[in-house]
């Protein structure tokens, strides 16, 4: 029974490590060959992201099926077909290194917040842009206006209210961005709690400090929460978005059992990275 773990961990760890140089490689190959082919046979703009970013479900969803053949995670998803109406804002707790990705693989169309380091990266950067992605390198302002008028446009976008992933055993801490995104372009909210046991992939761990077991991941999609029902008529934006903000909080807290923590931030660190980070 002994040497049965030991070799089930060895083969998880050869699995996690060949899976991430698959995932690194891959987004290279990808951006030099089939997305710069997608952007050529594209005609205008609205195409290309469309197809950009079907593309990426799909690259991700080879990598999370590579990662189950291999025995080195599981996953199941809740309430799964909430996830077809487009033109809402998907908000979720953040617990590990894959959860965007996870996300994207559910998603044949969504936007992201990416962080300033992709735009600068000679491989992802016309990826990125191509898929109209929204980077975090401009005001808080700039982006809750990009933001918004994409989702009443009847775009959806993900954004992880914690603005990073969460230390395990520490209360969650969350910003205001993904508030004011909602309250400013009026559109649903569409909460996904992220479970992850035994917890690993962690902001404190690195990838190789695999669990004794293989993991298995939960994402629950509840049911969606209208933004205005959190900014009665004649209520600051700011106060409204902090009341928002505080659902959220608890919302999370419950349903991870986390201890609840109020951020204070007023959207600086809102930006969801469309990468594992």
């Amino acid at each position: 029974m002994k040497l049965g773990r030991k070799l089930d961990y060895g083969w998880r760890l050869l699995g996690t490590a060949f899976s991430f140089a698959c995932f690194g490689l891959g987004g290279v190959l990808l951006s030099v060959t089939l997305f710069p082919l997608i952007r050529l046979v594209s005609h205008d703009k609205d195409s290309t992201r469309r197809r950009i970013q079907r593309a990426m479900q799909h690259s991700f969803r080879v990598f999370l099926w590579q990662m189950t053949f291999l025995g080195v995670i599981s996953y199941e998803v809740s309430g799964r077909e909430r996830l077809a109406q487009r033109g809402r804002l998907i908000v979720a707790n953040h617990p590990s290194l894959i959860d965007v990705v996870l996300l994207i693989a559910l998603l044949p169309e969504v936007d992201c917040i990416v962080k300033q380091a992709l735009w600068r990266n000679p491989f992802l950067r016309w990826p990125v842009a191509w898929a109209d992605y929204i980077p975090n390198n401009s005001s808080a302002e700039e982006m809750v206006k990009s933001a918004a008028a994409n989702l009443r446009a009847g775009r959806s976008l993900i954004v992880f209210p914690e603005g990073t992933r969460s230390v395990p055993g520490q209360p969650l801490q969350m910003q205001r961005g993904a508030a004011r995104i909602a309250l400013a372009a009026g559109v649903e909210i569409l909460p996904v709690t992220i479970l992850c046991e035994p917890s690993t992939l962690t902001k404190a761990e690195p990838w190789y400090h695999i669990p004794p077991r293989r993991a298995h991941w939960r994402l629950l999609v509840g049911k969606p929460l209208p933004a205005a029902d959190y900014a009665p008529a004649g209520m600051p934006e700011a106060l409204a978005a902090r009341h928002l903000t505080e659902h959220f909080v608890n919302y999370f807290s419950d349903s991870t059992g986390a201890t609840a923590q109020a951020g204070r931030g007023a959207g600086a660190a809102m930006a969801s990275n469309c990468t594992m980070h």
